[in-house]
């Protein structure tokens, strides 16, 4: 394999990733990020994004991603548009193999690989998807005030999710695929007391309507064996996310999710000279803001780092 060395090398293109880029690189470390087979992460699938700081009047996901991506590269970033496809960070420096042929050596490496939301597989999904399908309702449900929506879960994710969409929306069903819901007990007494939540048991999504838009859902019950239509604008799935941690699960400490673990108020693993970003790391809040802001953190741990090494 061919083989080169770069001080700094960052998995992962999303706001994570590309914020750990400018930092590293306005601090003279050169950079090098490799993209990976989504560059921009979740939200080249996002359509409005209204949430994020200095967009008064919001933007499309992929142009924010292609704004961050210029000003990683006006400071000096490399972006390579490869895949990492295995890392050896059982010595230091670290090996970092790109696309199964190229290895890397690398003094510091910021993870910011992100996670991918879980989806029920309906090929509706896909094809609504920024058009009223959701898996954020944080970040989209604004979208939908005053209107009706459904969320499909039965987790304390899911019950947040209600809970958020029924203080802006008209009426929130909740499809709950069991008898039961596996939200802690205290989220679930929340859910019921909101009077515009109708959880739907033993339920399960068959069809998303809709040409451009969503329009409603067909949903059958397990139990009674009917099917039913309901009129929704606003679809979320609220099933879980995994984090694109896997080729690290050999050397980073992980919860039992695939979250990388990380020293509390700090970006750095259990591995020295590896920092971990973005929702690879983020099971609670999984916001573009908070993943830049923990990509920041990772490139000045990094520096300092690096600083302290060059002194031994």
């Amino acid at each position: 394999m061919q083989q080169k060395s770069v001080k700094v090398l960052i998995i992962g293109s999303g706001p994570a990733g590309y914020t750990a880029a400018i930092y590293a690189a306005r601090a003279g470390l050169n950079p090098v990020l490799y993209q990976g087979v989504n560059p921009g992460g979740q939200l080249i699938i996002t359509t409005d994004v209204e949430n994020y700081p200095g967009y008064p009047n919001g933007i499309r996901g992929p142009q924010m991603m292609v704004d961050f991506q210029k000003q990683a590269e006006r400071f000096g970033t490399k972006i390579i548009p490869n895949k990492v496809t295995a890392v050896d960070f059982s010595s230091y420096p670290h090996q970092v193999i790109v696309d199964n042929e190229h290895t890397i050596i690398a003094e510091a490496v910021i993870i910011a690989t992100g996670a991918s939301a879980k989806w029920l597989g309906l090929s509706d999904e896909e094809r609504l998807h920024g058009k009223g399908v959701s898996a954020c309702a944080v970040c989209d449900g604004f979208f939908f005030k005053g209107q009706d929506v459904a969320v499909v879960g039965g987790g304390d994710t899911a019950a947040e999710e209600a809970i958020y969409l029924a203080n802006i929306c008209n009426k929130v069903y909740m499809i709950v695929r069991r008898d039961q819901m596996r939200a802690s007990t205290i989220m679930q007494k929340r859910v019921m007391r909101k009077p515009n939540i109708e959880i739907l048991w033993n339920t399960e999504t068959e069809e998303i309507l809709g040409d451009e838009e969503v329009e409603g859902i067909k949903v059958f019950n397990k139990h009674t064996q009917k099917k039913r239509e309901l009129s929704i604008k606003g679809f979320f799935v609220a099933i879980g996310h995994q984090p694109n941690t896997a080729i690290f699960a050999q050397y980073l400490y992980m919860d039992a999710n695939g979250y990388i673990k990380t020293v509390p108020g700090t970006t750095k693993t259990n591995v020295k000279g590896v920092f971990a970003s973005g929702d690879a790391q983020d099971p609670i809040y999984r916001q573009a803001v908070t993943a830049a802001g923990t990509g920041c953190m990772a490139a000045l741990d990094a520096e300092r780092f690096l600083a302290a090494q060059a002194l031994n």
